[in-house]
């Protein structure tokens, strides 16, 4: 068995201890060490965007990621983003819709998404599925996706 060493996360704006090898990536970490479910292991490559964090408010992708270069930076998952209003009227419109089917990708996308209108609050379709492009969906298609995000950014700011 691997040598634990102990690192001191800022998770969705708490401070979380956890032992895990040093070697381990932060998806390992999350989800097997901290039970936080919403990145998922997909291709476990950095491909897919299933396991797509914030990591000081930007997409990253955990399972390409050592939970060891954390240290010192805001990480927020899903589970972190119950009280923000942007996130909120986001998932609104992925429901509404229908950029919601089997959901294995939802939690990447809507972050993504979160980035998104936080650098470029009214982005153009061609921006949103520029943002997007490295969240894979096998359901939707995309374009329900994309109009949830064009519809939420035209809520926000009218």
């Amino acid at each position: 068995m691997a040598k634990k060493a102990l690192f001191t996360l800022t998770l969705n704006g708490e401070d979380t201890e956890v032992a895990t090898a040093p070697d381990a990536t932060l998806l390992e970490t999350l989800r097997d060490g901290l039970g936080v479910l919403s990145p998922k292991r997909g291709c476990n490559q950095g491909v897919c965007g299933a396991c797509t964090v914030l990591i000081d408010g930007l997409p990253v992708r955990a399972c390409l990621t050592l939970t060891a270069r954390c240290e010192g930076h805001d990480l927020r998952t899903m589970e972190g983003m119950n009280s923000d209003p942007v996130m909120a009227t986001l998932q609104r419109h992925m429901v509404e819709s229908g950029g919601v089917q089997c959901g294995f990708c939802t939690s990447g996308m809507l972050l993504s998404a979160r980035n998104l209108l936080a650098e470029t609050p009214r982005p153009s379709r061609e921006t949103v599925k520029s943002a997007l492009s490295g969240n894979l969906c096998r359901c939707t298609g995309y374009r329900t996706i994309v109009d949830a995000v064009c519809n939420a950014a035209e809520e926000l700011t009218p």
